[in-house]
């Protein structure tokens, strides 16, 4: 008796638009449940070399809960590249700033640090409040 293995082809990959709406849901929760839909790891074609994902939209990234003293104690971090160049940022301001970026950066973080890591990313779009310039694609309602 002969198995057939089956390889995910390019043909084979039907891609969706997900809507995800981050009002009251926890940070680490959401971005780990973004992440799998972005991966493809939820359909049984799923291959850990090819970008079989879906299309994620999240609205009211600014209304997402974090718990205890994150809002203080989490710093972000990035540099310029030149010497003293390191600026920092706490959860708090970052929220106040640009809550999409603490969204993008906690899915950022579940993802492959490559190529594929970087085009999964591409599929993730992210608004603070209720509009978003998707609804042509007519996405579907993801309950998290």
């Amino acid at each position: 008796m002969t198995y057939k293995t089956f390889v995910t082809k390019p043909d084979d990959i039907q891609r969706e638009w997900w809507i995800v709406d981050a009002k009251g849901k926890n940070l680490g929760r959401l971005a780990t449940q973004i992440a799998t839909i972005l991966r493809g790891k939820n359909k049984p074609i799923f291959a850990p070399n090819i970008d079989v994902g879906d299309y994620v939209v999240v609205i009211n990234a600014e209304h997402i809960v974090v718990t205890g003293n994150r809002l203080d104690d989490k710093v972000y971090h990035r540099h310029s590249h030149y010497i003293g160049g390191l600026t920092s940022i706490t959860l708090r301001d970052q929220f106040i700033k640009h809550p999409d970026r603490v969204i993008g950066l906690a899915v950022k973080g579940m993802l492959p640090k490559n190529a594929l890591g970087r085009a999964t990313l591409r599929k993730l779009k992210i608004y603070a409040g209720e509009n978003h310039p998707h609804k042509a694609q007519k996405p579907k309602v993801l309950e998290i």
